[in-house]
């Protein structure tokens, strides 16, 4: 069922938000001091183009970097990333079909907020991570 959805969620939004992951973290790895937040948004790019079958948990190890970080990337990339994810959501839940895929974008909109101090596992192994 997984690789249904994943298939439909492709087709529908996963590879415009795919590209819009990728286009930020292009942008974010222009300085160096980017770089970091560029292979976070790289991370959840991939996870927004194949999503059904990965579940994001939380890192216990993040320390006061992941707040520094998540505060700029909010700044930086976050909440553009995000209100796609709403647009989306919204937009797919308009028909009953798309209402699975419109939970999804809306479950992929705390880890496009604040990546840093989350890790993105397989659905069958959530606790392999800690």
């Amino acid at each position: 069922m997984k690789t249904i959805l994943n298939v439909i969620w492709l087709v529908l939004c996963g590879f415009w938000m795919f590209l819009g992951y990728m286009a930020a973290g292009l942008l974010l790895c222009i300085t160096i001091i980017g770089i970091p937040f560029g292979l976070a948004a790289f991370r959840i790019g991939v996870y927004a183009l194949w999503p059904f079958g990965y579940t994001v948990v939380d890192r216990h190890d993040a320390g006061g970097a992941s707040l520094i970080g998540n505060v700029l990337w909010v700044i930086l990339a976050g909440w553009w990333l995000a209100l796609g994810h709403i647009c989306t959501g919204i937009a797919l839940c308009v028909t009953i079909i798309g209402i699975p895929l419109g939970i999804a974008n809306f479950k992929l909109i705390p880890v496009s907020l604040m990546p840093f101090g989350k890790e993105i596992v397989r659905t069958d192994q959530p606790f392999a991570a800690r």
